[in-house]
């Protein structure tokens, strides 16, 4: 293993780290654009929506009434601390936009240390002038600058609502970035793989999301225990434009500092390419005696993580449709977003249309996800070992391929029977609703094969493919975007279901487009060089 010749304390330790750091934005210029990007409209985006949907007095009045009154809303974007634009825009867009920069900045730190490790890089960079924990530092600062540029657009997009309220939910946003960058850091030195560092740290976040919603649920002013143990608990009761509390930033700084502190520490006791908790090496043979075996075992962890989130997020929305007339009361701007989301049904049926279509958006992000890890895996050269056996290309990318496309559709089944517990009935309906997602879906993943059979160097962009769909889907509805803008995404020409008219042709069409595009990265794959 590489050892480093310098002194424990010495500034040496850093050497090299604003070439490490150049070189890491270098590699992101796609990555964080599209993360800060897509995180910045969501936010941006909500004054204006907010506005139109609830532009009088009344209107907020009884919008605070229904999410005071309403466990399973605030479970799910938290309660309101005033009827301002900006307070209500903190309220709908800040939970969420501070996991978008969690899960952001996870990525990239994990991306900048185990990952490079692993891949093998990281031992030929330390044999050249480069300190110990100069790749460490420099994780740490592609991920703050990332968060700073994110911080600065929500703070300068704001500012018209008021540049106290706007520059509190900057701060606080790109403080639950850090927060969980650090939280990264420290994974990354203790485990030997960064699919478990992904793994563990993303788990991390989810507890984070369900803590605060339990707590939210329990209380409607924030002051419940469990959302005081998330760092998305503290985003909320920083109350940007309700009187801020400046205060509950000391929360996200102890947390950082004390986190990277720890981080630096394990960094400085180990050698490159070791863990403090070792992989426990595993059997050749039995379970793991195929490529698809080996797919599954590399993938279960996710596959498992991705269901219960959505069967448990079915179980909410579900639980939410009964009140959704009392939410929406008489305001017909609430109602048309609704019905654009998930058609000209019964407001019922539109809602939960809306809400299957949204569950179908995320599960695009997992089918890229899944469909990466091919790419990961020819990336860190774990890949040879296994096709210079008397394994082809297309049988190892087969086992893969089938997690990925059979997971989503696991995902979407869980999440329609996770619909049909917490509302109660039309169990046929709802499930169909979900399934009908799937088409659209494997575009997706369909997209993300091509790129890495044809374009392996470019295959990370397909994240910003599933980013801008979900843009599209998000948002496109509530500024009420022009038809050829939404037909964009492949979400777009589904049917609506529950409550519309089941439509065959663009379905076929879209599975249609998703076997061509899985065929064709695969041949590509068959026929280029392996990349390292």
């Amino acid at each position: 293993m590489t050892t480093f010749a310098v002194r424990p304390g010495s500034s040496r330790q850093l050497a090299g780290t604003g070439t490490l750091l150049r070189f890491a934005l270098r590699r992101d210029r796609l990555m964080i654009p599209v993360w800060v990007g897509v995180n910045a409209l969501m936010v941006l985006s909500m004054p204006n929506t907010l506005e139109g949907l609830y532009g009088t007095s009344a209107e907020r009045a009884d919008l605070i009434r229904q999410v005071a009154t309403n466990s399973s809303l605030r479970a799910m974007t938290g309660p309101v601390f005033d009827d301002s634009i900006g307070a209500l825009t903190a309220w709908r867009a800040g939970v969420y936009a501070g996991a978008l920069a969690a899960a952001m900045s996870l990525l990239v730190v994990v991306r900048h240390t185990r990952d490079e490790e692993e891949s093998g890089r990281q031992e030929l960079v330390a044999s050249g002038m480069v300190g110990r924990r100069a790749s460490l530092t420099s994780a740490l600062l592609a991920a703050a600058v990332a968060n700073a540029v994110l911080a600065l657009l929500v703070t300068a997009g704001l500012a018209g609502q008021g540049a106290g309220g706007a520059l509190a939910l900057g701060l606080g946003i790109a403080g639950a970035g850090m927060v969980f960058a650090t939280m990264a850091a420290i994974v990354a030195q203790l485990t030997e793989s960064a699919r478990l560092a992904r793994g563990l740290t993303a788990a991390v976040l989810g507890a984070a999301f369900v803590l605060r919603a339990a707590g939210d649920s329990a209380k409607d002013d924030g002051s419940s225990p469990l959302t005081w143990l998330s760092p998305l608990g503290w985003l909320e009761n920083l109350r940007p434009y309700a009187d801020a509390r400046w205060w509950v930033l000391a929360p996200f700084a102890g947390a950082i500092l004390l986190q990277g502190a720890v981080a630096y520490g394990l960094a400085g006791r180990r050698d490159i390419g070791m863990s403090f908790l070792p992989t426990r090496p595993g059997p050749a043979t039995g379970r793991l005696g195929s490529a698809g075996a080996l797919a599954w075992r590399l993938q279960r962890g996710g596959v498992l993580g991705w269901s219960i989130g959505f069967l448990l997020a079915g179980v909410v929305y579900g639980g939410m449709t009964e009140g959704v007339a009392g939410l929406v009361g008489d305001n017909a701007g609430a109602r048309r977003i609704i019905e654009r989301m998930g058609g000209q049904s019964g407001l019922t049926d539109a809602f939960l249309a809306s809400m299957v279509g949204m569950l179908g958006l995320v599960a695009a992000l997992y089918i890229v996800a899944s469909v990466l890890r091919l790419h990961g895996e020819e990336t860190s050269g774990r890949a040879e070992p296994v096709l210079a056996n008397a394994v082809g290309r297309l049988r190892w990318a087969a086992g893969h391929l089938a997690i990925a496309f059979g997971g989503s559709a696991l995902l979407m089944l869980l999440a329609g029977l996770g619909f049909a517990v917490g509302y109660g009935r039309e169990i046929g309906p709802i499930l169909g609703a979900c399934l009908v997602q799937l088409p659209a879906i494997w575009v997706i993943g369909g997209l993300a094969v091509l790129l890495m059979g044809l374009l392996p160097r470019a295959a990370a962009a397909a994240w910003g493919v599933a980013g801008a769909v979900l843009l599209i889907g998000w948002v496109g509805p509530a500024l009420d975007m022009p038809r050829v803008v939404l037909d964009l995404s492949p979400f777009g020409h589904l049917p609506k279901l529950p409550g519309g008219e089941m439509a065959w042709g663009p379905v076929l069409v879209l599975l249609g487009l998703a076997v061509v595009l899985v065929a064709a990265g695969l041949a590509g794959l068959r026929r280029r060089d392996m990349t390292t």
